[in-house]
């Protein structure tokens, strides 16, 4: 892994390259699926603590530079958000998640949207989440 590109990643948050922080951006641009806090815990469970890690998945959350993903499991989970989110200056994930139930990895489909949904009077939308499952194309090999 190049370690320009997780350095180039927290200079465009303008956050301190930690180690940490390096670590878990190259953790999340090696994987192609949402990682949740445990799956850190594990990866890195000789290097950071545990609330090392929350405080770092927290600040990349707020920064804009991850996204919480929702699964049919109750544990949140997380992705890199893509550069648009950078360009736009906010969170935009109106797309579609799928969970693969063979191998357990939830993806973001960026290229399909969650359709318009029109509420009641009254009704405020603060965060829409679409999860498909079935299988992946790796599992359908």
């Amino acid at each position: 892994m190049n370690p320009n590109k997780q350095q180039e990643l927290l200079d465009q948050f303008k956050l301190r390259h930690t180690t940490c922080r390096l670590d878990v951006v190259a953790f999340f641009l090696s994987k192609k699926f949402a990682i949740a806090h445990i799956d850190l815990e594990h990866a890195f469970k000789h290097q950071f603590d545990r609330v090392t890690l929350y405080r770092t998945l927290k600040t990349f959350l707020e920064k804009g530079i991850i996204h919480k993903v929702l699964d049919d499991e109750g544990t949140p989970k997380y992705a890199l958000c893509p550069s648009a989110c950078a360009h736009l200056h906010h969170h935009h994930h109106d797309h579609v998640h799928f969970k693969c139930n063979v191998c357990g990895h939830t993806t973001c489909v960026e290229d399909i949207f969650i359709p318009q949904i029109t509420l009641p009077q009254g009704f405020k939308v603060e965060e829409k989440n679409l999860l498909l499952s079935g299988v992946c194309p790796n599992c359908s090999k």
